[in-house]
C-alpha cells in the first residue's frame, strides 16, 4: 500500500513540487534534488509512520525544508532563506508582479522552459524533465536521440536559464505568441507520453489540465484550442484501448465505451477553432481524430478524407511520422499495395521507431505476404518499448 501511495504521489505531485521550489529558490538542479530527497525520505518514513492525510503537502514541506538546509550549508543568500521561512508559515507568494494573472507554478514552469533564448528541442526536453519527472532515457526515447545527447541538452538548457537570468513567470500578452509553439509541443509530448504508456495516465490528465489553462489565457488562438480538442478526442477512447491489459486496435474497439461527452467537447472546440483562422497542424490533427470519433462503425470511417488531411498536414509540418500515418490512411482508402508503396519510401528515415516496421508488417499481411510480414513483425518487436505494445505485436505475429 505504501509503495502504491508513493507512486501515485509521484505521478500527481512531482511537477508541482519542482515548480514551487524553482520559483522559491531559482535553482533548477536544487529543486529536482530536493524533490528526489523528499520522495526518498517518504520511502523511509511512510511504511513506519503511515501515509500522511495530504501526501502532496507533506512532500512539498519536506522538499522545502531540505532546500532550506542545503541553502544554509552553501551560504547562498539570506534573502532566499527568509523567503523559504515565510512560505513555511503562509501561502506561497509571487516575488515579482505577474501581469498574466495566472496563479499556477506549473504553467509558469512551462513558459520559463519555453523562453526563446533556448533551442526548441531543449525547451521541450527540460519541461518534460522538470514538470513531468521523466527520466533522461525516457525523454531521449521520445525525441529518438541517444541518451548522452539528451543529457547534455538538459545541462545546457539549465545553464542558459541561470546565466541569462530568465524569469520564472508567464510572459505578458504581447510576448505570448513567440512562446506558444514550444508550449504546445511540450503539452502534446506530455500527453503522448501518458497515452502511449498506460502506467503514466496522470501525464495525459496533466496535459489536458494545462491546455485548458492555456485556452483561458489565449482564447483567440485557434491552435491552442485545436490542441485541447486533439487531446480530448484521443482521450475519449482510452477505456476502449485495452482489453485485459492488451492493446485493442482502433477498428476493433468497442465504440460504446468511448466517452461521448468528451468527443462532443472536442468537436465543439475544433469547430470554434477552425473559425478563428486558417487551420494549423494541431487543428488538422484534431480534424483527423474527429473523423474517427464521429464514425459510427469502423466501416463508416472516411479514409479518403483522412488521407487528404494528412496530405495537408505534411505540407505544414513535413515529417516521416506524418507520411507514415498518411500511408496507413491511403492503404485503408485505396488498398494495402498503395499504402505499402508509401511506407517503403520511408525506409531508413525512422530508426528505432517500432511503428514503421509494424505498419509494414500489417500491410504485407493484408497482401498475403506472410513470410515478409513475419520478418517485419519481429523487427517491430525488437524496437517496441512497452509491454502492451510487445504483447500486441506477438499476437499479430502468431495470427500472421
Amino acid at each position: 500500500m505504501t509503495d502504491q501511495a508513493l507512486a501515485e504521489a509521484f505521478q500527481r505531485e512531482w511537477g508541482q513540487i519542482v515548480a514551487t521550489l524553482i520559483r522559491l529558490t531559482g535553482d533548477w538542479d536544487l529543486a529536482e534534488e530536493c524533490a528526489q530527497d523528499a520522495f526518498a525520505i517518504a520511502l523511509e518514513r511512510w511504511p513506519r509512520d503511515g501515509v500522511p492525510d495530504r501526501p502532496g503537502a507533506w512532500l512539498t514541506t519536506t522538499a522545502r525544508n531540505r532546500a532550506t538546509d542545503l541553502l544554509r550549508r552553501r551560504a547562498v543568500g539570506a534573502a532566499k532563506l527568509r523567503e523559504l521561512a515565510v512560505t513555511a508559515r503562509s501561502s506561497p507568494v509571487v516575488e515579482e508582479p505577474d501581469v498574466s494573472n495566472v496563479d499556477d507554478d506549473r504553467l509558469r514552469l512551462i513558459f520559463t522552459c519555453c523562453h526563446p533564448a533556448l533551442a526548441l528541442e531543449a525547451r521541450v526536453a527540460l519541461t518534460l524533465r522538470s514538470l513531468a519527472g521523466l527520466t533522461t532515457p525516457e525523454i531521449a526515447r521520445a525525441f529518438l536521440v541517444p541518451e548522452p545527447t539528451m543529457a547534455q541538452r538538459l545541462v545546457r538548457a539549465k545553464r542558459k536559464i541561470r546565466d541569462a537570468g530568465i524569469p520564472f513567470r508567464v510572459p505578458p500578452a504581447a510576448k505570448l505568441p513567440e512562446r506558444t509553439n514550444a508550449v504546445l509541443g511540450v503539452l502534446y509530448l506530455l500527453f503522448n507520453e501518458g497515452y502511449s504508456d498506460l502506467t503514466r495516465r496522470r501525464l495525459t490528465d496533466e496535459a489536458i489540465r494545462l491546455a485548458r489553462l492555456l485556452v483561458q489565457l489565449m482564447p483567440g488562438d485557434g491552435e491552442v484550442a485545436g490542441l485541447l480538442a486533439l487531446m480530448l478526442l484521443h482521450d475519449a477512447r482510452r477505456d476502449a484501448r485495452l482489453d485485459s491489459g492488451d492493446l485493442v486496435p482502433l477498428e476493433e474497439q468497442d465504440r460504446s465505451r468511448w466517452d461521448r461527452a468528451e468527443i462532443a467537447e472536442g468537436v465543439a472546440l475544433l469547430e470554434a477553432a477552425l473559425r478563428l483562422r486558417q487551420a494549423g497542424p494541431y487543428q488538422i490533427q484534431a480534424a483527423i481524430v474527429a473523423c474517427h470519433a464521429e464514425a459510427g462503425t469502423a466501416e463508416d470511417t472516411d479514409w479518403a478524407q483522412i488521407a487528404g488531411l494528412y496530405g495537408k498536414l505534411a505540407e505544414l509540418v513535413p515529417s516521416p511520422v506524418v507520411e507514415l500515418n498518411r500511408a496507413v490512411a491511403v492503404a485503408m482508402a485505396d488498398g494495402p499495395a498503395a499504402g505499402l508503396a508509401l511506407v517503403d519510401r520511408l525506409a531508413g528515415s525512422l530508426p528505432g521507431y517500432h511503428l514503421l516496421p509494424a505498419t509494414r508488417a500489417d500491410l504485407l499481411r493484408r497482401q498475403g505476404r506472410h513470410d515478409e510480414a513475419a520478418v517485419a513483425y519481429r523487427e517491430a518487436l525488437e524496437l517496441a518499448t512497452t509491454d502492451s505494445e510487445r504483447r500486441f505485436l506477438r499476437r499479430r505475429l502468431s495470427e500472421n
